[in-house]
């Protein structure tokens, strides 16, 4: 069979690519094996813990105090590592076995075990009760004192509705005496009216007496008595009488026309009634108008005053 062209240059390339791949495989395999080693030479990892003496307990502090100082063992010297023989195939060479190092204690420094020894202790069961009784008194204390704030609340209250009920018991005193005088005064306004009214009586006969109608005499004097009563007797008609009223004559002035109409009325000064009493009297005298009038012509007087007295 002829070898042609194409297949040379394939196997020439075959061969060039195998030869890379060799020496590629011997470059890592040499690179792997100085790694190994340098681990080797280094030796194992110790690992370590740093503790805070002041984050230990009391007993274990005093347990370190105690402890005497351990000498530091001698470091045993590590086997000498035998080189792996070369071999042709770098990735076949065995591995050495690694040496097991010592651990190592730490021994505690002198300086920080002072500073352990001198750290405040946990306060003892008795500081804390006393710190509990010291709270305890603080919250009676202060019980104590809302109770008494309270207490006075409750006085203050009490003696403003004492003081309150000592106000009114003032004003009620106050409008009684007022009343009271008020009554003296009335009984006092009433006596100085009786006199008036005698007064004003005996000056209203006087007046009666002097003035007859010319030529009547006797007949006119009666005539007129007459009249007089029959006003009276009206007015008491149409009064409407108030309780309790007094004994006693009120004088009254009357103003009419002919035919009996009443122009105006007036309680004259002297009368023993009340305001109310007088009042009523006025009324009476305007409710009873047309006064009589009829057959009384010839002793007829435009202004009367007559003693209007209660029966």
């Amino acid at each position: 069979m002829k070898e042609t062209r194409a297949d040379t240059v394939q196997s020439l390339i075959a061969a060039v690519l195998l030869h890379v791949l060799l020496f590629a495989l011997m470059y890592f395999g040499l690179f792997w094996t100085w790694s190994q080693a340098d681990e080797i030479q280094r030796g194992p990892v110790i690992e370590a813990t740093l503790i805070d003496p002041n984050a230990l307990s009391a007993s274990m502090r005093r347990a370190l105090a105690k402890r005497p100082e351990q000498a530091m063992p001698a470091p045993q010297e590590a086997a000498p590592i035998e080189q792996p023989e070369p071999e042709p195939r770098p990735e076949d060479s065995p591995t050495p076995p690694q040496p097991v190092a010592q651990e190592v204690i730490a021994e505690p420094d002198p300086i920080e075990q002072e500073e352990v020894t001198q750290a405040p202790s946990p306060k003892p069961p008795a500081e804390k009760v006393q710190e509990a009784k010291q709270r305890q008194e603080q919250i009676d204390t202060t019980a104590q004192e809302k109770q008494q704030q309270a207490e006075r609340q409750k006085r203050l209250s009490a003696m403003e509705q004492m003081r309150q009920k000592q106000l009114e018991d003032i004003r009620r005193q106050r409008d009684a005496n007022k009343k009271e005088l008020s009554l003296r005064e009335q009984k006092l306004k009433q006596i100085a009216d009786a006199r008036s009214a005698v007064d004003a009586n005996a000056q209203t006969d006087s007046m009666s007496e002097a003035s007859p109608q010319p030529g009547s005499g006797g007949d006119a004097d009666s005539l007129r008595s007459r009249w007089l009563q029959a006003i009276v007797d009206s007015i008491r008609q149409n009064w409407s009488r108030p309780d309790d009223v007094p004994a006693g004559q009120c004088p009254i002035r009357i103003q009419m026309e002919r035919g009996g109409r009443v122009a105006s009325v007036e309680v004259l000064p002297g009368c023993p009634y009340d305001e109310l009493t007088r009042r009523s009297v006025e009324a009476a005298v305007l409710k009873a108008q047309p006064l009589p009038y009829a057959g009384f012509e010839r002793v007829f007087q435009p202004e009367l005053r007559l003693g209007f007295r209660a029966e």
